[in-house]
């Protein structure tokens, strides 16, 4: 009768790799959701450089349009000005 109640208990051995597979099975549910965590982090940053990339084009059509204008209404001074930062650059440039 004991026998009967030890043979039906399981061992260690059967435990541990139980338990070892169970601890197998989580760590690979994990390792899914870590690398659709690292998927969908990836999309966002890369909707985050397209956003930044279509801001920044837009900010320098618009200091282009500006800078055009500028030359346009008054180009004298406008001559000038890069007269003398040209000038300012050539003396930085003999140092």
């Amino acid at each position: 009768m004991v026998e009967k109640k030890f043979a039906a208990m399981p061992n260690e051995a059967d435990v541990a790799g139980i338990g070892a597979s169970t601890a197998k099975a989580d760590l690979e549910n994990q390792l899914v959701e870590l690398r659709a965590e690292i998927a969908r982090l990836t999309e966002s940053v890369s909707a985050i450089g397209s956003s930044a990339k279509a801001v920044a084009a837009s900010e320098v059509d618009v200091l282009t349009e500006r800078l055009r204008d500028r030359v346009r209404e008054e180009p004298v001074s406008t001559l000038l000005a890069i007269a003398g930062v040209a000038f300012v650059f050539g003396l930085l440039a003999r140092r």
